[in-house]
Parts: C-alpha cells; sequence; structure tokens
C-alpha cells in the first residue's frame, strides 16, 4: 500500500463491511479491514483480494498492535465490528456484550488521540418496544428486562452510541452514529438467524420456510448497495457529524408476506411453517411488532433515498447462494 491517507474498515470481512471496502476501492481508497472473521469471511473478498490498495489485518480490534499506527495515517473509520444475529445474541450474550462494547472503546481511544472521523454502525434494535408507526431519531427508547438477552445486545449498541456521542462532545471527535434497519443482499448468511437468506435456502431446495411467530410481525428492508451508498455520503457530510441518522427502507412488509415473496419470486413449491418463538430461541425471549424508520434526516443531509427493490434483491441474493 502507499503512504497516502486510507480508510479503516472494522468487521470488513463481513456482509455490509465487504460491500463498503469494494465500494471503497472503487471510489480509488487505499482500505486497511480489521476482523477477526468470527462471523465474517475472508470469502468475501474473492473479487478483490489480493489488491495493491487492500490491507488485511485478521484479529480483534482491541487485540490489534499495529492500531495506532494503523488510525494515525487514516482519514476516516468505519466502525462496523460487531455481533450479529438474533441467534448469536440469544444463545452467547457475553460474547455479544463484549464485542460489542471493547472493540468500540478501542477504536474510539485510537481515533480521538488523532481527531480522525468515525462512522460507528448502530441498530434499529435501540428503539426497543415502542409501538410508534415511524421510528425517528430524537425518539424515547423503549428497553424490555435484562433477563431477555435481545436487550443485552440493544443495550450494548446504544452504549456505542452513547460513548460515541460523548466523544464527540468532550473531545470533538467527529463521530456519525448510524442506525441500520434489516439489510439484505448478496453474501449475507442465515448462519446467525438471519430472516432473508433462510428463506431464500428453503426455497431453493423446496424444504418448509420457518416463520417464527405468526408472521404478522414487520420489517423494513434495504438492499445493502442502498447502505453502501448512504454510508459513504453520510461520511463525506460535514452537517452529519455529532449526529444519530436512520438508515434503511421505509417499504414495510409482514414476515408472512416476505416468505410469500421469496417463494414466488423463486418459483418455489416450499410450504411455509409456522414455529412458536420458544421453540426457536427459548422461552427467554421477546419479539418486536414492527420497525419502521423515519428516512428524512438520511433525505435531509445526503439528499439520498434508498430505492424498494426487495424482489430484485431476492433474486441477486438467491444467485449467489
Amino acid at each position: 500500500m502507499s503512504d497516502e491517507p486510507t480508510v479503516i474498515v472494522t468487521g470488513g470481512a463481513g456482509f455490509i463491511g465487504s460491500h463498503l471496502v469494494e465500494r471503497l476501492i472503487r471510489d480509488g481508497k487505499s482500505v486497511i479491514v480489521i476482523d477477526d472473521c468470527s462471523t465474517g469471511s475472508w470469502k468475501n473478498f474473492q473479487g478483490i483480494h489480493p489488491h495493491p490498495r487492500l490491507r488485511i489485518v485478521r484479529g480483534k480490534v482491541s487485540e490489534c498492535h499495529e492500531l495506532g499506527g494503523f488510525v494515525a495515517g487514516a482519514e476516516a473509520i468505519y466502525h462496523l465490528a460487531a455481533a450479529v444475529g438474533v441467534e448469536l445474541v440469544v444463545n452467547q450474550l457475553v460474547r455479544t456484550l463484549r464485542t460489542n462494547l471493547r472493540e468500540t472503546e478501542a477504536v474510539f481511544e485510537a481515533a480521538a488521540r488523532h481527531g480522525v472521523p468515525v462512522l460507528v454502525t448502530s441498530t434499529s434494535e435501540v428503539y426497543g418496544k415502542s409501538n410508534k408507526e415511524w421510528f425517528e431519531e430524537g425518539d424515547d427508547l423503549l428497553i424490555g428486562p435484562p433477563h431477555f438477552g435481545r436487550w443485552g445486545y440493544a443495550c450494548s449498541k446504544l452504549m456505542d452510541e452513547f460513548l460515541g456521542l460523548a466523544y464527540a462532545k468532550e473531545q470533538e471527535l467527529p463521530v456519525l452514529v448510524v442506525r441500520l434497519f434489516n439489510t439484505v443482499g448478496p453474501r449475507q448468511t442465515g448462519q446467525y438467524g438471519m430472516v432473508l437468506p433462510r428463506f431464500i435456502a428453503a426455497a431453493k431446495t423446496g424444504a418448509p420456510i420457518r416463520v417464527f411467530g405468526d408472521g404478522r410481525q414487520s420489517r423494513c428492508f434495504c438492499d445493502v448497495q442502498d447502505v453502501i451508498e448512504a454510508l459513504t455520503r453520510l461520511m463525506s457530510c460535514p452537517a452529519a457529524r455529532g449526529e444519530v441518522v436512520n438508515v434503511g427502507n421505509d417499504e414495510e412488509i409482514t414476515i408472512l408476506q416476505l416468505a410469500e415473496l421469496v417463494r414466488d419470486t423463486l418459483g418455489s413449491k416450499s410450504a411455509i411453517e409456522f414455529v412458536p418463538y420458544k421453540d426457536a430461541y427459548g422461552p427467554n425471549f421477546e419479539e418486536m411488532q414492527r420497525r419502521r424508520p423515519s428516512i428524512a434526516k438520511l433525505a435531509r443531509l445526503t439528499g439520498f433515498r434508498p430505492t424498494p427493490t426487495l424482489t430484485e434483491t431476492i433474486r441477486r441474493t438467491a444467485a449467489t447462494m
């Protein structure tokens, strides 16, 4: 790699991170990826590695001895390293909390020494049990009780937000918090409970499509390419620094409708099978019925609005599985 300023992407071997790395390389950036590959995969770089402007460092951010030197020469940090997936969160909560808290703290400490801008990805889970039709960035957050592991994940990501905004206020670190809403697309795996790749895998083999609960819970799914466009625009937007911004699509669909759409789009004959939450995740699980973002702030800051392309995203994702 050259001595020119680089962009650091933590969690860059993951689903979203690898797409972001590809975009940054196409934009002419030099990129350093730091990832322990606990949930990501080096296979996600098959199309671009080796590349003279890409350096891959395998390991945890908090254990990276070269982190200070990397950050000193960086123009920006995208912090995507985190525990992902409902199944992982429910079954490995200690790992989830340690990952989300320790790695983020290490990033902010290093960035603050050099004043390097940081975009940290948070999650729509922080909105908790709110019954609002739209989730807006300034809303109060309603988190459930601590013996439900899902809320531990939400709280750990919320602490990431508090820590980042504290650095922004006290040390004038350029920090931007992005709350992601159900990103989908090629390279996403169903290994940790992600719904769309699970449905696609079942539909392609003719296996039952397993819908948890009654299927009336709704989500808004955003194609990963739209998410990457939003992230890069936000990083380049000075007015976004110190802000919290929703990134997602606002087209709502129930999980049952999603299962039917996947089956119809792929021409599958799979049956739809309903599975009680207690059978899927155990007794201490609580679901959120809706997660629909207001993306007015994203549009106001960047001029960008994601496009509703779910059917096409299903086709593209299926083609790579």
